[in-house]
């Protein structure tokens, strides 16, 4: 979707294809139904301006193009590969009919050699097979392609990549032009170094907690070094989403299959399970140490803040143990609605915390911050709140009469609650 419709808003014409012919029909009428600021804007420009069109049918939709981009997904397939068969699949369908010349576009996350396996199911030298890995970040992910840190394309014919590249023309950002394999890897490097950075931090919390530190300061003296940055300094209940744990698991696969043991990004891996279950246990500590029968109210479902993504989310990850567990889960989330096997998810925040044992913050959203702590404080049954994020003030919610225990950081106490 994003792909689309900021191609067509600098001045191309897009053609975007899907086999699901209803949501075909909606967003041929504007309708946007996932949760990405500026989207809808661009789709609704891009239609108006005869640019954009959704239809169904790729085989009609390619005949003439100059360009086509493959972005299917590649979820985790058995043990941990990609899964190649949407690409396979839409590979067979329209290759014998792509116009001569016609740049063959994987902007899907594609294990290395994916382009030379395309290349062979096409079986046409006239039709160049060019990588160019997306680096778009759900809730931010238009500002991302317009505003990119880099592009880059990569084909064993240099010249296809670099005319891909000129697609980019409009936008101020380098172009990194490599050979297939390069491009194809740039994108899980870069992914899987971001999940060792996380896993890295989650780390160093659970030191802070067990040596009297305190994670926010910590974080705050390395992100001035300029060899470090501030950003995925931040500690939380796991990475997820649908990206991090899927190009971790592909890029240990790909290592298995050169006989190369990565063992830092398996560490990662292992340390994420592990922060959830640290989550899991400071949990169960602030309602006494038992998890069956306890009531707690859960702020947040979306894998971050700024999306309704449900995939591969942590908060969804904890909720499930804290309900395996015998506990009953009243959740909410300004983006997510619906059923959630397990837990009942109310439409305000403040029904989550009626009665509840605690309250835990799984997901970022800012607006839990501009809550009535002390209206929370009064509807609740006992005094802890779990901010995984710590995206609270501590002092605010002491003043309301709880307590708030972050994530290495120290604890900050509760006063008495007179009932």
């Amino acid at each position: 979707m994003t792909t689309g419709a900021c191609l067509a808003s600098l001045g191309h014409f897009v053609t975007c294809v899907d086999v699901d012919r209803a949501k075909v029909s909606r967003l041929g009428a504007g309708r946007v139904d996932i949760l990405e600021p500026g989207l809808a804007d661009l789709v609704h420009r891009g239609l108006a301006a005869g640019r954009l069109e959704f239809v169904v049918g790729a085989r009609d939709a390619v005949r003439h193009a100059q360009a086509v981009f493959l972005c299917v997904p590649t979820p985790m397939g058995a043990g941990g590969s990609a899964d190649l068969r949407a690409v396979e699949a839409v590979t067979a369908e329209i290759g014998d009919v792509l116009p001569r010349g016609c740049a063959l576009v994987t902007k899907s996350t594609v294990p290395v050699g994916t382009s030379k396996r395309i290349q062979a199911l096409v079986g046409r030298p006239d039709v160049p097979v060019v990588s160019n890995p997306e680096f778009l970040r759900e809730g931010t992910a238009v500002a991302d392609f317009l505003g990119p840190d880099r592009i880059v394309v990569g084909s064993d014919d240099l010249a296809a990549a670099r005319w891909v590249g000129d697609l980019y023309a409009e936008l101020d950002a380098p172009v990194v032009v490599a050979d297939a394999a390069s491009a194809e890897l740039v994108k899980y490097a870069a992914n899987c170094y971001l999940a060792l950075k996380l896993s890295y931090v989650n780390s160093i919390a659970e030191l802070c907690e067990r040596l009297g530190a305190d994670i926010s300061l910590v974080t705050e003296g390395m992100g001035y070094d300029r060899r470090i940055g501030r950003t995925f300094l931040k500690p939380g209940p796991g990475w997820g989403g649908s990206c991090l744990p899927k190009d971790t698991s592909a890029l240990v696969k790909v290592a298995e299959s050169v006989n190369y043991d990565f063992t830092m990004l398996t560490s990662a891996i292992d340390e994420n399970l592990a922060q959830r279950d640290r989550i899991v246990a400071k949990i169960a500590g602030a309602v006494g140490g038992t998890l069956a029968g306890a009531r707690i109210g859960v702020l947040g479902l979306a894998f971050k803040a700024g999306t309704n993504d449900l995939r591969d989310s942590p908060a969804l990850a904890v909720s499930s143990v804290l309900c395996a567990l015998g506990a009953e889960l009243i959740a909410y989330d300004p983006a997510v609605d619906g059923e959630i096997a397990g837990m009942t998810v109310v439409d305000d925040a403040y029904q989550v915390a009626k009665d509840a044992d605690v309250v835990v913050v799984l997901t970022e959203w800012a607006e839990f911050k501009h809550l009535d702590w002390a209206a929370m404080a009064e509807l609740m049954e006992g005094v802890d709140v779990v901010d995984t994020r710590n995206l609270l003030d501590p002092r605010v919610i002491v003043d309301a009469g709880l307590s708030w225990q972050g994530v290495g950081r120290p604890r900050a106490a509760a006063r008495i609650k007179v009932s």
